[in-house]
């Protein structure tokens, strides 16, 4: 059985990756990555990760985190993300690329594997080549862009 920081870091990349929803979906969510948990474990996890609930445009309820993700890294470091079907190529302000690598590699999201960084440019390798469009849209929003 895993524990509670390793669960709480995969409840935080689900609520990253838009997949929110009732506390009994995250809870059924993390049961296919491994993990057991209560619904009433959910809900302190929550609160422990500061996630609010809100309703959607469709109405319906999801969980999200604060503004957090979105302070991963300075938004307007970033001015371009471009990708193809294996690699996903972010340029930055030049001097910026290694703060923007790191703080991607920082949020250890489930989709991304590891980055290389030069001055001006950050190389994303996505764990998965069918999800590279997901994660650069992940990253453009994430980035403002």
């Amino acid at each position: 059985m895993k524990g509670a920081k390793a669960r709480r870091l995969a409840l935080k990349q689900l609520l990253l990756s838009g997949q929110t929803g009732t506390q009994q979906e995250l809870c059924d969510l993390l049961g296919g990555r491994g993990f057991e948990a209560t619904q009433s474990t959910i809900s302190r996890d929550l609160k422990a990760l500061g996630a609010q609930r809100d309703q959607r445009a469709d109405g319906e309820f999801a969980y999200h985190l604060q503004a957090e993700a979105e302070a991963a890294f300075d938004a307007d470091m970033v001015q371009e993300i471009v990708c193809n079907e294996s690699m996903i190529l972010m340029r930055t302000r030049i001097g910026r690329a290694q703060a923007v690598g790191f703080d991607l590699d920082s949020m250890r999201h489930p989709d991304i594997l590891g980055t290389l960084a030069g001055d001006d440019t950050v190389l994303v390798i996505p764990r998965s080549i069918h999800r590279v469009q997901a994660l650069a849209a992940t990253l453009r929003e994430l980035a403002g862009l």
